[in-house]
């Protein structure tokens, strides 16, 4: 698994558009990338929903909040429409990205990834990794608390 210090591994991916959205394009930006297993489900609807809740606080330090799923653009875009999440979410479905951050889940009947969410500093270095994370936990909070850190450093 990337760990706190490593340089984050680049990657592209199509968002819920389907349009390529390149992670060392965002260079000099905070990024919040977060993987979590399914869109639709219980936990990963209130943690998307915390997230958005928080946006504009996220957008206050310039970070920018990526979510990545196996889900398919499709997916991802029904979960964006209904929920009205402000922020991007990326499809993965052969999960290549989420085994490269090393956050692919064991078992079940197609590949999804853990919950677990990586803020990345404006030089593209992993900062801090939040595992373990419980859907009703408000790991938003937590993700925001580390960006408002990295922000003040500067």
């Amino acid at each position: 698994m990337v760990s706190p210090g490593d340089k984050a591994p680049d990657f592209t991916l199509p968002d819920e558009e389907g349009k390529p959205f390149h992670l060392y394009d965002h260079r000099g930006k905070i990024i919040v990338l977060y993987f979590y297993p399914r869109a639709m489900t219980p936990g990963c609807t209130r943690e998307a929903i915390r997230f958005n809740e928080l946006y504009y606080e996220f957008m206050r330090h310039n970070a920018i909040i990526v979510g990545v799923s196996t889900d398919s653009v499709k997916a991802i875009r029904r979960f964006i429409e209904k929920y009205g999440l402000k922020f991007k979410l990326l499809s993965d479905p052969e999960a290549r990205v989420v085994e490269l951050y090393g956050v692919l889940k064991k078992g079940g009947k197609r590949p999804s990834a853990q919950r677990v969410t990586f803020i990345i500093d404006r030089d593209l270095r992993v900062v801090e990794v939040l595992r373990n994370i419980r859907p009703a936990e408000r790991h938003a909070d937590e993700a925001l608390r580390v960006v408002e850190k990295i922000s003040r450093s500067i």
